[in-house]
């Protein structure tokens, strides 16, 4: 049986594990097609240990460049399948929670890593998810705070 805290929590990762066919985070009804619909892998990816972390940078939408905090940013994970995962937070990005779970796979090639760090599976994708946070505060809750909390040891 099921604990409530676990089913809360594939709960959020059910609202959070999408990818977005139109660009993230524009706020104007993005349409959500989920890479992950099972039960059994949104709670195997929930669950899943992170042996490495990247974090990384994109310009802005709409924008060729980026300059310091005039960026995106995000932490991509690699799990010990040898899959890989962006987490990442933006206003509008999600239903129930602004810090998101996309394939690698959809990532632009704009991203740029800026950090990598060695997890050892000490880590899973839901500490990464809660470490993002649900809210989205442009000055002092943004992608930038989420992925330097994800990227603490």
């Amino acid at each position: 049986m099921m604990s409530f805290k676990t089913a809360l929590g594939l709960l959020l990762l059910a609202m959070v594990a999408m990818v977005a066919e139109s660009s993230w985070g524009n706020g104007k009804g993005n349409s959500y097609s989920f890479d992950l619909s099972k039960m059994s892998d949104l709670r195997k990816l929930y669950n899943s240990k992170v042996f490495k972390a990247e974090r990384m940078t994109r310009p802005l939408e709409g924008m060729t460049f980026q300059v310091g905090k005039l960026s995106h940013s995000g932490v991509r994970v690699t799990l010990e399948d040898d899959t890989k995962w962006l987490i990442h937070k933006g206003d509008g990005y999600g239903i129930s929670s602004q810090t998101v779970v996309v394939a690698a796979r959809h990532m632009s090639n704009n991203w740029k890593i800026v950090e990598t760090k060695n997890f050892r599976g000490s880590k899973t994708v839901s500490d990464f998810v809660k470490a993002g946070g649900t809210d989205y505060k442009l000055l002092f809750d943004n992608c930038h705070d989420a992925a330097d909390r994800m990227m603490d040891g």
